[in-house]
């Protein structure tokens, strides 16, 4: 049954769960446009000296160089967030997407080449590392168990929302102006920094005594070994978006091969996220209580099959139509791998255990990026599209052979 309608009241009246959404929605909103902002500048500054295929492939390092600090840093990050206070870790990581927006900025204004970007986004990085393992944890502490299943819908929403807005947003201050873009990013993580500030909870952890940050980080990687559907789910998310993920090329196509500029590149790196958004809503009401695993593995597969229909397509609509379809799609597997991580997780290693999902998740995204650059250097960018879709579609078929209990699964708690 659907969850009851005073659950939603409920929730929202509770004061630092409102705080905390806002605070994750203003952040979302800023790193979604900032992402179409750095990648169109990068593109534009590469494209200058580079053919198409190099442009790509230097879009494709700014994936790179996000992905090596949270390698670097996100199981420290995960054990940090079970140890000291997360609405304070949580402020501080809002304050240095801030920093890294504003420089940015300043960057764009003075002109110059891609290192100070790179670097630049290697910051963003550091601070990415620490904030979604603390932010996954934090917001279980904000709201009593009966609420969570709801949160967790809501949380997507607003992601989601925020997702759809941002790009869009990102691509009309670009072709206005990057450093309004980058402006308008540091005034929104301003904000959620404000919102975390506010948060009135008790947030700091449980820690047990006597326990090294080795041994605490040990036991979060063996609870993921250990539960299979788990390790199934997030590893299956790993390597289909490590090889189905197109969103790294997509200034390449908006400008090279669709032609639709600025204003169509932030368009395409909405729609996703419209996908997204309409299956997380009707989660929401209806959430997935049977058959749980193979609609799962179904779900890639149409993520792999849509990225080869937006590959081969010459359309607007049409690619704008297989990039929702896709980002749907993918929300099915985002929505189940939350629900397991969050619900079936204990409060005191919560952080730990989002740290390895965050690692794995990373990996899919920023990682994917890269791996589409290279990819496009060497094969072009619809052969790379092309390729990891088809790639897509086959680890998805080994992944219901290699992991009976992900094939297997029916109910998610």
């Amino acid at each position: 049954m659907p969850d009851a309608p005073d659950d939603t009241s409920a929730l929202l009246a509770r004061r630092p769960y409102v705080l905390y959404l806002s605070g994750r929605f203003c952040g979302t909103l800023a790193t979604g446009s900032q992402s179409v902002v750095v990648a169109w500048e990068v593109y534009e500054i590469a494209r200058q000296t580079m053919t198409v295929a190099e442009a790509a492939f230097a879009v494709g390092m700014i994936g790179l160089v996000q992905f090596l600090p949270l390698v670097a840093l996100t199981l420290v990050a995960g054990e940090a967030a079970d140890r000291y206070d997360r609405r304070r870790i949580l402020a501080l990581c809002y304050l240095a997407q801030l920093f890294t927006a504003a420089g940015l900025a300043l960057r764009s204004e003075a002109g110059g080449g891609l290192a100070a970007v790179f670097a630049l986004a290697a910051l963003f990085g550091c601070a990415r590392a620490f904030f979604q393992p603390t932010a996954s944890a934090l917001g279980p502490m904000l709201v009593p168990p009966r609420l969570l299943p709801r949160a967790i819908a809501t949380n997507s929403l607003a992601a989601q929302v925020a997702s759809i807005a941002g790009p869009a947003l990102g691509g009309l201050l670009c072709a206005a102006s990057p450093v309004l873009g980058y402006l308008v990013s540091a005034g929104l993580y301003a904000t959620a920094t404000g919102c975390a500030l506010l948060i009135r909870a008790d947030t700091k952890p449980h820690v047990e005594p006597g326990r090294s940050r080795v041994a605490q980080i040990r036991e979060g990687l063996g609870y993921v070994w250990r539960n299979k559907l788990v390790f199934g789910a997030i590893s299956l998310d790993l390597f289909a978006v490590l090889l189905g993920g197109a969103t790294g090329l997509l200034p390449v196509f908006a400008r090279d091969v669709l032609g639709v500029g600025p204003e169509g590149f932030g368009i395409l790196r909405s729609s996703p996220a419209v996908g997204a958004v309409l299956v997380a809503a009707y989660l929401a009401t209806r959430p997935i209580r049977s058959r749980a695993g193979p609609k799962m593995l179904l779900a890639v597969g149409l993520f792999g099959l849509m990225t080869v229909v937006f590959a081969f397509s010459r359309s607007l609509p049409l690619s704008v139509f297989a990039l929702a379809v896709l980002g749907g799609a993918d929300m099915v597997s985002v929505f189940t791998r939350q629900s397991l991580v969050q619900i079936a997780t204990p409060d005191r290693m919560r952080g730990r255990v989002s740290a390895v999902s965050t690692l794995f998740i990373g990996a899919s995204n920023e990682l994917g990026e890269f791996e589409s650059g290279v990819a496009a250097r060497f094969l072009g960018p619809v052969g790379a599209v092309a390729f990891g879709g088809f790639g897509a579609m086959g680890v998805t078929a080994a992944w219901a052979w290699l992991f009976p209990p992900l094939r297997q699964a029916d109910r998610l708690v």
